[in-house]
């Protein structure tokens, strides 16, 4: 087993301080772009919802712009990246949800910089197969990839590297970005798995974290009434749905002896596989922590109500996914302090956002997929010093779709005609306020894991409206102004008649803009059913 690839401390302050700003040739900004996978915005304190403390990502929010309706085309983790990439909706990049083909052919914006000069990385998960095109350099986790001692596919050779993915990821960066060639622009892509499901933090973090108590979201124990099918039947009830041991960390024996059945069939897989992968030392200081909330659980089992055991859920859900959003943060300022050690801070274009939003119990919840609020908005703010004002507040309808031609923007090369999105340079550096008024939205991913019908819709500032179809037909409109929780759905509420004529309209309007149609739906939902065998 390869020992961790680290840059220490002690190395990173010699190099910063013996080394000066570097003098980097060509002009161009570099570009690093850091995204999560599956970061809800609510747990970023630069948003202001109080429930962790996130003080190096907000850094970038507070020395650059912070943006308060940046969402997704599509809320699932590989349509999300290849959004990315193309800067082309799902359904013209192919790459509608996690079970069709990427086609790693077609053009992205890192092969046009490539083209344009710049040296490109990727560093962390991609979530597609194949292997990554347009980057000198690729450190890729496959699939999901493992929290501890993972194994990564680095340019096209698998190795596993000890330690822990997150600050692995980290060194992988800080490494490329050390011996790359200093006189060209660079563009660095660098993707944190965490805090993707099921949730194992760091040792430093997790003992911490499973101290703590974090307050309850208001719609906890939502019934899902003044709403459709759609929320009903959804399957991703924290108390109902989540893993016992996978997730929420009891011991599958413990399960057996207080006969807790598994809630799908790889739940005790998934703690045992991922616990597996631990070393004696590793394993030790886990079970150091997790065997007395296993203990305590185990004396209060018997006479908890559900609403007791949905209360426990929810605080395991919060201490194990903030404590792997801890180490997100470590990795943001280890990365921030080098760019500034290296007097590249100033010509740096510096983003972090994740690939979608999450649902942090919310209505209940956990995960992302439908097009409501949590799910569909993300954490984003972008830091560059020559074009960007500290501390400011962008509340424009931005998308995953516009990364793309921004990065080309900023970078001097050529947008390609057939790109979907558009430039928010100027918009974030304040010489325009022209912007779009809606952005259009799709999700395809059913029946599947979850079980989110398929739907598409359209969101200005304040409505939106949705269609749920294939197995059902239902339309859902909501006003975000007085009802930001999307409790009520009045689409056939005759007060709203004006307004939901003009949501159809515009969702008319932005299907033909961007060429998508029924047929587009039947097209991936053929495709979908074959490749699944119509099988859950």
């Amino acid at each position: 087993m390869n020992k961790p690839i680290m840059l220490s401390a002690a190395m990173l302050m010699v190099l910063g301080c013996s080394q000066q700003p570097e003098k980097q040739t060509d002009k161009r900004p570099n570009i690093v772009y850091i995204m999560s996978d599956d970061h809800g915005y609510q747990a970023v304190s630069a948003y202001g919802y109080g429930m962790n403390k996130t003080p190096n990502i907000d850094r970038i929010a507070a020395e650059g712009a912070l943006f308060t309706r940046a969402t997704v085309t599509n809320s699932l983790c590989a349509p999300s990246r290849a959004v990315l990439l193309t800067g082309k909706h799902s359904f013209v990049n192919g790459k509608v949800d996690n079970v069709q083909h990427f086609d790693w052919e077609q053009d992205n914006f890192p092969k046009l910089l490539q083209r344009a000069g710049y040296q490109t990385a990727m560093v962390g998960k991609i979530h597609m197969d194949g292997l990554p095109q347009g980057f000198d350099y690729s450190a890729v986790v496959p699939g999901q990839g493992q929290y501890y001692n993972p194994d990564f596919i680095v340019n096209g050779k698998k190795e596993q590297i000890h330690g822990y993915v997150t600050d692995i990821t980290t060194d992988l960066a800080l490494k490329w970005l050390e011996g790359r060639d200093e006189d060209k622009p660079f563009c660095l892509l660098f993707h944190q798995k965490a805090p993707h499901r099921e949730w194992l933090a760091a040792e430093r973090h997790y003992k911490e974290y499973t101290k703590m108590k974090f307050p309850e979201p208001e719609t906890l124990f939502d019934d899902y009434e003044g709403r459709g099918t759609a929320a009903k039947s959804a399957e991703m009830n924290i108390l109902k749905d989540m893993n016992w041991a996978g997730d929420s960390k009891i011991k599958p024996e413990l399960m057996d002896e207080l006969g807790i059945p598994p809630t799908l069939n790889w739940d005790k897989n998934a703690y045992n596989n991922n616990l597996g992968r631990m070393d004696s030392t590793q394993r030790a200081a886990w079970d150091s922590v997790y065997d007395p909330i296993n203990e305590d659980f185990k004396k209060r089992y018997p006479s908890m109500s559900k609403e007791d055991l949905m209360r426990w859920r929810y605080q395991r859900y919060m201490q194990d996914y903030l404590a792997t959003v801890a180490a997100v943060d470590d990795g943001v300022g280890r990365v921030l302090d080098y760019l500034k050690e290296h007097g590249l801070e100033e010509n740096t274009i510096v983003v972090y956002t994740s690939d979608q939003g999450f649902y942090m119990g919310e209505h209940g919840w956990f995960d992302k997929r439908f097009m409501y609020e949590e799910s569909l908005k993300t954490p984003l703010m972008i830091r560059y010093p020559k074009e960007i004002k500290a501390g400011t507040k962008i509340d424009a309808l931005v998308q995953n779709l516009d990364f793309a031609p921004t990065f080309l923007d900023y970078a001097g090369a050529e947008i390609p005609s057939d790109m979907q999105g558009e430039s928010f340079r100027k918009l974030v550096s304040g010489e325009t306020k022209d912007w779009r008024d809606a952005i259009y939205y799709t999700y395809y991913e059913y029946p599947s894991i979850h079980m989110v019908k398929r739907h598409y819709g359209i969101a200005t500032d304040r409505y939106k409206l949705i269609h749920f179809y294939y197995d059902i037909d239902e339309w859902e409109l909501y006003d975000l102004e007085k009802d930001p929780h999307e409790m009520r759905n009045v689409y056939d509420d005759p007060s709203y008649k004006s307004i939901r004529e003009e949501m159809h309209a515009k969702l008319d309007e932005l299907r033909k803009k961007y060429k998508d149609s029924d047929e587009n739906d039947k097209k991936y939902i053929d495709s979908y059913l074959s490749a699944t065998s119509g099988k859950k």
